[in-house]
């Protein structure tokens, strides 16, 4: 991956040429100097169209030094004009003059353009951002075009046209080009300035933002909300609250999703459950007044405590993956009404950390996520072992047995590919390198090893390519909603609707065949990096024989097939010591970093006679998971429902005590009884 460091030389040529450029033309201004004013215009020109293809990055930086597109655009123009002047005789000002007016009304225009743009946008910012909701009812419409919203686009295209003509003047004396290029500029700025100004008009406006509220209102009335899922976070955060997707929309209620970040709300995977994204604490407090009893919390983040302030409202902390990390036990999970586990073990965890979360507030609900991981079926029955390696991330706190990647990654992969009948899955945490620069390293080396072996494993590629694809475009055009890439959240939520009766049960359908059409289509012993949202992890699990991971969630889901993992110790502690330390690892095979204990690993696999840990694997299990029957899912929704009585049961005391206050009457200073006012929920 390109580091700044890597990226200096080519910011600092682009930058080079923009100044050079520049001062050349000053320079054939100034003597005038035909030749060299057309070739320093072109390159200045050149260096734009560099700018905006290959490096947006620097134009933030231009703009911070006061040098953004509006100000080079002006100098350029400028320059020209300057040239004009000083060619040829003095009367040329007054034949020029009416020239440098059209452009000077052009730059005016094109201010106009930015004042009314940004008057628009604000219309078409709502205090809330849908998705699968019918919201038409907001006056929704397509956005403006790009070239009108963005000013570093608008004006290289807008005043081409006036610069062109200005050039070509310069080259043939004839003032009728710079004429033509103006009105032409000229005559597109004020089409884009007509275009918002029409969508300022009260009829083509979005709703405003007490209309919106209003609406927002009459939806969560119509709907009544149950139950829902509460997520904020950044955007490689999203796949925390995508993880309880599936088994939010199976629950027995009217679940809801509610997001803090507009940008989140298509973050979120493909799903039929509602979306609400509420930014503002204000609009967020609406809930208070709604049918909504539990919000289910995914993840802790800093605007978690703008939630929990509602009084109304059940929450719970279900965390996205439990792990002997200390992260699995945060003392933040005190402030939610209940925690929500997956077995024994992670009550037990709360209970050693002492970080104030009562046992009676725990509740062991499963992984509902781990019921489509099927179970273990024998030893491998084709060619080739699978083996899945899915190191973690290196976290937060810099602690070395976070992650096998930095120490470990590079020779475990190498011992497993030394094996020839050993087909690598190799999937990274999403977030691998973005604290520890070192792991993003090692990272890019374990995928060129892979490469490399790949390169040597020579062999047929099966027929389903065809299928494949067929199956992509089927789920593509089930999950996908076609929706301009320009297009702003308005225009989103206008196509981004209230989903057609049905979708949710065939996008389960065309997952399942894409996820069949997937694993058919590559060749027998092909080893894969696996970093797109398909196949997803649990898939993997599937197709796996064996996993190799470090302490995390992945090997407590991993557990649910039965099937045997490994975990390697890059924490530094003897392996009697690192097992006590993580309960996790108790049914692991531990490996060092050196890899030295992968071909006997191996071997078990093949040799499950051999395997001396195929109890422990089923008793860790149900102390990580709970028992098989009933279900996670079915154990994840009895424990929505007790909790939404428990949110009913609590609106009933308060209402009663809020109505036993309405009846009272106090005496005043001087002895006089008059009733109290009503009061009102804070």
């Amino acid at each position: 991956m390109p580091t700044p460091l890597s990226r200096f030389p080519v910011r600092a040529l682009v930058t080079a040429l923009l100044a050079v450029a520049f001062g050349a033309q000053a320079v054939a201004a100034l003597r005038p100097h035909i030749p060299l004013l057309l070739a320093a215009t072109l390159a200045s020109l050149a260096a734009e169209g560099v700018l905006y293809r290959w490096q947006r990055g620097m134009l933030s930086l231009f703009a911070k030094s006061h040098a953004d597109i509006t100000v080079r655009h002006v100098l350029r123009d400028l320059l020209l004009v300057v040239a004009l002047l000083r060619l040829g005789e003095q009367h040329r000002e007054t034949v020029y003059t009416p020239l440098v007016a059209g452009l000077l009304a052009f730059y005016a225009l094109h201010c106009a353009i930015q004042a009314v743009s940004v008057l628009v946008r604000r219309t078409r910012t709502l205090p809330v951002v849908t998705r699968n909701i019918d919201a038409s009812a907001l006056r929704l419409s397509p956005a403006p075009p790009i070239l009108l919203r963005r000013p570093g686009h608008r004006l290289p295209a807008f005043g081409l046209p006036a610069t062109a003509g200005l050039l070509t003047t310069a080259a043939t004396d004839d003032p009728r080009c710079a004429a033509l290029g103006i009105a032409f500029s000229l005559g597109l700025a004020l089409v884009g300035l007509y275009d918002l100004l029409v969508r300022l008009l009260p009829s083509r406006r979005p709703a405003s933002e007490r209309e919106t509220l209003d609406w927002l209102d009459a939806w969560l009335a119509e709907y009544r909300p149950t139950v829902g899922l509460y997520f904020s976070g950044g955007a490689s955060s999203a796949y925390q609250a995508n993880m309880w997707l599936e088994p939010l929309a199976q629950l027995d209620g009217r679940p809801l999703i509610v997001l803090r970040e507009r940008f989140m709300v298509q973050k979120i995977g493909p799903t039929d459950v509602p979306i609400l994204c509420l930014p503002k604490v204000s609009t967020l407090m609406r809930l208070e007044q709604s049918t909504l009893e539990v919000l289910i919390h995914p993840a802790n983040s800093g605007k978690t405590s703008q939630v929990l302030r509602i009084p109304t409202l059940k929450h719970t902390f279900v965390n996205h993956g439990e792990s002997d990390k200390l992260s699995s036990c945060n003392p933040y999970a005190k402030a939610y009404d209940q925690v929500w586990v997956a077995g024994p073990a992670a009550r037990e965890r709360y209970a050693a950390a002492e970080v104030g979360v009562e046992d009676k507030d725990v509740v062991e609900i499963g992984r509902p996520q781990l019921d489509t991981v099927r179970p273990y079926a024998g030893p491998p029955a084709g060619r080739y072992t699978t083996v899945l390696y899915a190191p973690t991330w290196e976290g937060w706190d810099g602690n070395p047995g976070n992650t096998s990647v930095i120490e470990a990654g590079e020779n475990l992969v190498r011992a497993l590919l030394a094996d020839p009948g050993v087909r690598l899955l190799y999937k990274p945490h999403p977030l691998t390198g973005s604290v520890d620069a070192r792991a993003g390293a090692a990272d890019l080396r374990i995928r060129e090893l892979i490469r490399a072996a790949n390169r040597e494993r020579t062999g047929e590629r099966p027929g389903g390519a065809g299928e494949l694809a067929l199956r992509t475009k089927e789920l593509e055009r089930l999950t996908t909603t076609t929706v301009r890439a320009s297009a702003d959240q308005v225009e989103r939520m206008m196509f981004q609707s209230a989903p057609e009766p049905g979708r949710a049960e065939a996008v389960a359908r065309a997952t399942a065949a894409w996820q069949e059409a997937y694993w058919a289509s590559l060749p027998e012993g092909e080893h894969q990096v696996v970093t797109d949202v398909r196949p997803e992890l649990y898939a993997c699990f599937n197709e796996a024989d064996l996993l190799i991971s470090d302490v995390s969630s992945v090997i407590s889901d991993f557990l649910a097939s039965g099937k045997p993992y490994a975990v390697a110790n890059t924490s530094g502690l003897a392996e009697e010591v690192f097992r006590k330390a993580f309960p996790t690892v108790r049914a692991a095979t531990v490996l060092t970093p050196d890899a030295a204990g992968v071909p006997e690993l191996l071997d078990v696999v093949r040799h499950p006679e051999k395997d001396e840990l195929v109890q422990a694997r089923a008793e860790l299990k149900r102390h990580l998971l709970g028992p098989d029957e009933p279900s996670s899912q079915v154990r994840f929704d009895e424990a929505v429902q007790a909790l939404c009585a428990a949110a009913r049961e609590h609106r009933a005391r308060m209402a009663r005590r809020l109505a036993a206050e309405d009846l009272a009457e106090i005496p005043d200073q001087r002895g006089r009884v008059t009733p109290q006012q009503p009061s009102r929920p804070v």
